[in-house]
Order: C-alpha cells, then sequence, then structure tokens
C-alpha cells in the first residue's frame, strides 16, 4: 500500500508538472503526448488534487481558469472513468447528467440550424432560422438552474472537506458561460432582419463560443466533478443535496423518480432528518430551534387556521404571560370579553384576504409596546393562520446618532 501512494504520488507531481509546461506555453497537444505516454489513464481525483495543489502551492486560481478549457482538452479520453459509483435514478447525479443529455439535445439542435445558414447563400434571408436558433438559445440560458445547483449545493460539501480550488476554478467557467450566453441572446435579439452573410460572422464571434462553453463544462462534471464528488460525499450528504434542490429548479429535465438511499447509511438518514426541520433556506434543530425562540427579543405566538392557539414563544422576558395550558384554546377565550370582537374582526379579515397586518402600540408599566398581527398564508394564497409578533421598543425610541463601536448589551 506504501508503495502504490508513493507510486499514486510521482504520478500526481508528474501531471502537476505537465500542467505547469501548459501554463508556460507549452502546447496542449504536446502535453497530451507526454501524459499518454508517461502516466497512461489518470484516476480523475488524481487530476483535482493536482490542481488544488498547484493553487496552494501558489498557482493564481484566475491562471488555472484562463487555462481550464486547456486542461480539459489535453486529458479528454485519458481519465480513467473504470471505477465510477453507480448511481440511482433520482440521485442528484443522475438528475445533472439527465440535464446535461437534454442541453447535449439543445446544442444538436442549434448546429443543425448553423449547418443550414452556413450552407445558404450570403445573401439569403435567414431570418426564420435566425429566430429558431434563439427559441434554443433562449432553452440553453435554463443551464443557469444547473449551475446554481452545483455552485450552491454541491460545492459548500467540497469545500467542507477541503476542495476548495477546483471549485472555484469551475464556478468561474460558470460564469463566463452564462456572460457568452446572455451575449449570444443579445446577438440573436439584435436584428429584426439578417442574411445569411451577416449571420455567419456573428455565430463564429458570439454563438460558438457559448457553445463550446456548455460543451466543455458538461466534460468537465461528467470526467472530473461527478465521479470525485460520488467518491468524496456521504449518502447523508447527497439526501441533503436532494432535498433543496427543488428550491432552485432543474434545467430541460424534470426528475422522475424520488430517491431513497439505502443500504446503511439509511438509518442515520432517519435520525438526522427526525432531529431537522428542513426549510426553503436551511435546515435546523429541535434544540436549536427552540434557543431560537427562546432568545428572540420579540415574543411570537400562533393560531392556527381554526383559531387554536397552537404555539409560543417562551423567552424569559415576555411581556403578556403564557402558559401551556393555553395551547389548544380558542384564541377567543383567551382575551376578556370586551375585546373579543376586536380579535375575531381581525381573524375574519384576514380569513377572507381582505386584511393581511394590524398593528396596535400602547404604554405598559413604563415600557412603549409595539404588537402586530400577521396572516400566514401558503404559495397558494390559502390561510394558515395569524402570527402574534410583541416587542419592547422603548430603547428603540430612544436611539439617537449613531453606533458603529463594539459595546456589548448588558446581560
Amino acid at each position: 500500500m506504501i508503495e502504490s501512494n508513493q507510486d499514486n504520488q510521482k504520478r500526481k507531481e508528474l501531471l502537476k508538472n505537465l500542467i505547469l509546461r501548459l501554463h508556460d506555453g507549452q502546447s496542449a497537444e504536446s502535453v497530451r503526448k507526454q501524459l499518454i505516454r508517461l502516466l497512461g489513464k489518470i484516476p480523475y481525483a488524481m487530476v483535482v488534487e493536482a490542481e488544488q495543489e498547484l493553487i496552494a502551492e501558489g498557482l493564481p486560481s484566475q491562471e488555472v481558469l484562463k487555462l481550464c478549457d486547456i486542461h480539459g482538452e489535453t486529458l479528454k479520453g485519458i481519465i480513467d472513468l473504470t471505477e465510477i459509483k453507480p448511481i440511482a435514478p433520482g440521485h442528484p447525479v443522475h438528475t445533472f447528467e439527465q440535464e446535461n443529455i437534454a442541453l447535449k439535445s439543445e446544442i444538436l439542435f442549434i448546429n443543425r440550424i448553423i449547418d443550414r445558414i452556413n450552407n445558404s447563400d450570403d445573401n439569403a434571408d435567414v431570418t426564420s432560422l435566425w429566430k429558431e436558433l434563439y427559441t434554443h438559445f433562449r432553452n440553453l440560458s435554463e443551464v443557469d438552474k444547473h449551475y446554481r445547483r452545483k455552485e450552491n449545493l454541491v460545492f459548500p460539501f467540497l469545500e467542507k472537506k477541503g476542495i476548495t480550488g477546483p471549485p472555484t476554478v469551475m464556478w468561474g467557467k460558470d460564469d463566463e458561460i452564462r456572460q457568452l450566453i446572455k451575449g449570444a441572446l443579445q446577438s440573436l435579439q439584435a436584428v429584426a432582419n439578417i442574411n445569411a452573410e451577416d449571420a455567419k460572422a456573428v455565430i463564429e464571434w458570439s454563438l460558438r463560443p457559448a457553445i463550446s462553453g456548455v460543451e466543455e463544462m458538461i466534460y468537465k462534471e461528467e470526467e472530473i466533478l461527478f465521479p470525485m464528488c460520488l467518491d468524496t460525499l456521504s449518502e447523508e450528504e447527497w439526501f441533503d443535496i436532494h432535498q433543496q434542490c427543488p428550491e432552485i429548479g432543474f434545467c430541460l429535465y424534470k426528475p422522475l423518480h424520488q430517491w431513497n438511499p439505502g443500504g446503511r447509511g439509511n438509518k442515520k438518514i432517519s435520525e438526522e432528518l427526525l432531529n431537522k426541520i428542513h426549510l426553503h433556506t436551511g435546515s435546523i434543530t429541535h434544540k436549536e430551534l427552540a434557543a431560537i425562540f427562546k432568545f428572540l427579543p420579540i415574543d411570537i405566538t400562533f393560531v392556527d387556521k381554526d383559531d387554536t392557539v397552537k404555539f409560543f414563544s417562551d423567552n424569559p422576558d415576555r411581556i403578556f404571560e403564557r402558559n401551556r395550558a393555553v395551547l389548544g384554546r380558542k384564541v377567543q377565550f383567551c382575551h376578556p370579553p370586551s375585546s373579543v370582537h376586536v380579535v375575531q374582526k381581525i381573524l375574519d379579515d384576514f380569513r377572507s384576504g381582505q386584511q393581511s397586518r394590524a398593528t396596535f402600540w400602547i404604554t405598559l408599566q413604563g415600557r412603549f409596546i409595539h404588537i402586530e398581527y400577521i396572516a400566514l398564508r401558503n404559495e397558494k394564497g390559502e390561510y394558515l393562520g395569524t402570527l402574534e409578533v410583541t416587542q419592547n421598543i422603548t430603547h428603540l425610541r430612544e436611539l439617537q446618532g449613531e453606533q458603529r463601536l463594539l459595546t456589548y448589551t448588558e446581560k
């Protein structure tokens, strides 16, 4: 095993040396021949490690980014993919790959239209073909969702494991591709009518770079990034990614399968899910949530759509006292008869959709108290209940000027 590790380290150092030769201006084809002769098939993890180490050793990530496409072209076909882990339908990587298939299909349509334009007489009117290209490039721009899921869901897990260089480089390439597609769309929109001669010129300096960028990124993902991620991330981490994917959306493909991790990770995943509340802006444990409610500088009470008190925060300085006996009671019974009609009107107006907020402020025992009732609704606008938020804002009213220096508040 030691000999094997030493051999791998030697191969990686050789790979780094050959990559540096690219940066020194040696031709990609020359380096490629040396790679094949000296290294044969290269494990995908070694490529990632080599780039990571070069950046750590002082090679600027912007320099790596600048020659990223040359790296990709040089390494094409010589990365060893024989040990890639199988993936089930619905797994985030399976979804990424299906999106890449859809992107390749769009590129195929685009190239066919470009061929028709290139085979046209220079004076021919190709406006109709130009409009078709615009439609397909609009579809191609959906790759933004693909990239955002990769950048915001996958890369953070890699960074936690110390893999920071390659994600930084790849994110930079993603941004370049976004700009190329944006420029292509602007070029396609710039004219109402166009002949083949002008179209051919725009294709070469605007459309082809965008197509090449997407194609190169597909290669980098499938030959390097995804295999490495499958080796690096646990089932629990993939499941976390899977849960958040719908929040960003999908690119030209809708997942047809619900992925359920199996094997040894299942029990651990179940325990983790039981202990976590997953929301569209993140996940949090029950203990963490309880602490947040306890130390928020506001009091919260939640009344559900049936006017039943379901929850209240228990911070130690509550303005209006609450105890667990209130849970499960109709909110109307929690107020004196003299004010029930006001409570009922708020609830009725919230439930009907006529109103969504009601605000009051009072002076209580020398404190200035702000009270706000907020209607809660789902994405369809359906009424879910009412949130009462109460805050002592006496000290806020007294603030003047600015405070920019660190000063701790008394406990």
